[in-house]
């Protein structure tokens, strides 16, 4: 039987968390034979990019159809009935890291359906709009009523309230008005668009299939595992709008320079994806690579990568440094990725039942243990204690990127001072806390010389902001709290870079 749109409820035990909109993974289909079926496989693709929730929109004879709901994929969409059932040969679907308290009311579930009489429309939203606050407000004012925190919401009363006649015209002013980071995917009946702000500081790419149907994702491995073929990145400040005359990108804003969230290529992203021309496997291996010369370990150790998102890292640590890489952590595969749980506790919980330590390798030898980041600790403290336990002389952590010194304010979940280690102390108090032997980071310029992107002109290509401070929009509804919240060694950070003398570690 068709839904109009269902939400299935079975999953709603969810913990609080912070109001910040997260990064999640999309997927939009025009012209595609069986649509439905074809999102749910991209989805797949994507599930890395969020947990929380997902769901699927179609367009069948000027109808929208849709099914969503709290979980993962495979809970969501338990029963074929529910994909086969959104008929139609156009489509869009997420997977979703959403604000919990949300989840629990069950609104701003995404894919969003707004039935007007002049207009259907649905939408994904990923990424964070640090002006949001300030544009809801002020459209309360006009007598907007919003039912949930979602900025695809905000999205929606920003087109109705812009004055312009088309549903391109809506959507050019809406994102005209937006700061910080978004991706963002609308469907009507006829057209299907697709933006990013104005770094393009998330990827989003489009595709072809050989039957002349196009498809948008949030990174090329849910093209791959369809068969599509990649056609091009998104430019910063473009959207695309697709329908009967094909597909086309245009500029909604002069476009400033490209600056890609360097956690893609550290941890969000899938190996096998390739951002702006860079395959995602080669820069963290070549993160390993310049870490080893960088922060070299004693010649008698072995050489261990954390699953999944460091083994890249790990095994290009070990090719550089002549040193065994060896499988000393084995990984339960069927717990989510603890670095996107919404909270402090599900994250030490997930921590404790997905990794163990596998003894008859790490005993009595020397581990140079290798993870992608360092962010609250969570994760490093129970494994090195975990490697001890097992028989492990002395543990030597290195991290293939700099430490983490700045909230992220672009739906990373890094954006509270108080849980970044590195934002609190030296990296000497660190590796005591940790309980460690040795800990060292990579160097900002290897992160930048290990992705290497080949950006023409002046910057590097990367959103670098979690290492240095450096913002490329401005923090808008955050920048009171962010001045605020400083803590001693960001105060000294930004003290020692304005004159001129780097800064200390």
């Amino acid at each position: 039987m068709t839904r109009r749109f269902s939400i299935s409820t079975q999953n709603s035990q969810i913990s609080v968390t912070n109001d910040q909109n997260h990064v999640g993974g999309m997927v939009g289909v025009w012209n595609v034979q069986n649509a439905s079926q074809i999102i749910h496989t991209m989805l797949y693709a994507l599930q890395h990019r969020g947990q929380d929730s997902c769901g699927i929109t179609t367009v069948n004879l000027h109808e929208l159809l849709g099914y969503r709901g709290v979980g993962l994929l495979n809970e969501v969409f338990d029963d074929r009935d529910k994909v086969e059932c959104l008929l139609g040969d156009s489509g869009m679907g997420c997977v979703s890291s959403m604000d919990p308290v949300e989840l629990r009311t069950l609104r701003g579930l995404q894919p969003l359906i707004f039935q007007h009489e002049d207009q259907n429309i649905s939408l994904i939203h990923s990424g964070n709009i640090t002006n949001a606050k300030s544009l809801r407000q002020g459209l309360e004012r006009q007598g907007a009523v919003f039912h949930s925190n979602s900025d695809g919401e905000l999205l929606f009363h920003l087109m109705r309230h812009s004055g312009q006649a088309s549903i391109e015209g809506q959507f050019k002013a809406a994102l005209k008005q937006f700061t910080g980071a978004f991706n963002v995917i609308l469907m009507t009946n006829e057209q299907l668009f697709a933006a990013v702000d104005q770094h393009s500081i998330h990827p989003l790419v489009v595709g072809k299939l050989a039957e002349a149907g196009y498809l948008i994702a949030s990174e090329t491995c849910a093209l791959d595992v369809i068969g599509a073929d990649f056609q091009a990145d998104t430019l910063p400040g473009h959207y695309w709008i697709i329908d009967r005359e094909g597909a086309r990108q245009v500029a909604y804003q002069a476009s400033d320079s490209l600056a890609i969230e360097s956690f893609e290529f550290i941890y969000y992203s899938r190996p096998d994806s390739q951002i702006h021309g860079v395959n995602v496997h080669r820069a963290r291996k070549n993160m390993g690579i310049r870490l080893a010369h960088e922060c070299p370990a004693p010649k008698d150790s072995i050489v261990v990568g954390i699953p999944n998102s460091s083994l890249s890292a790990a095994m290009g640590y070990a090719e550089a440094s002549g040193l065994p890489y060896e499988m000393g952590l084995i990984k339960n595969q069927y717990i989510g990725r603890t670095f996107i749980a919404p909270t402090q506790d599900e994250r030490e919980s997930k921590v404790r039942t997905k990794l163990s330590a596998v003894k008859g390798i790490v005993q009595d030898q020397s581990v140079v243990l290798i993870d992608d980041s360092l962010v609250r600790g969570t994760t490093m403290t129970y494994i090195v204690k975990l490697l001890k336990e097992a028989g492990a002389r002395e543990v030597h952590v290195r991290i293939a990127c700099p430490p983490i010194l700045f909230p992220n304010y672009y739906g990373v979940n890094t954006n509270d001072n108080k849980e970044l280690m590195a934002a609190n102390y030296s990296i000497e108090a660190m590796r005591q806390l940790l309980a460690c032997d040795s800990l060292n980071f990579l160097s900002l310029e290897g992160l930048v010389e290990s992705i290497g992107l080949d950006q023409e002109g002046q910057g590097t290509g990367l959103n670098l902001n979690s290492f240095n401070g450096g913002y490329p929009t401005p923090l808008s509804d955050y920048q009171a709290a962010f001045e605020a919240a400083l803590t001693d060694r960001q105060i000294q950070y930004f003290k020692e870079r304005n004159e001129g003398h780097g800064c200390q570690q």
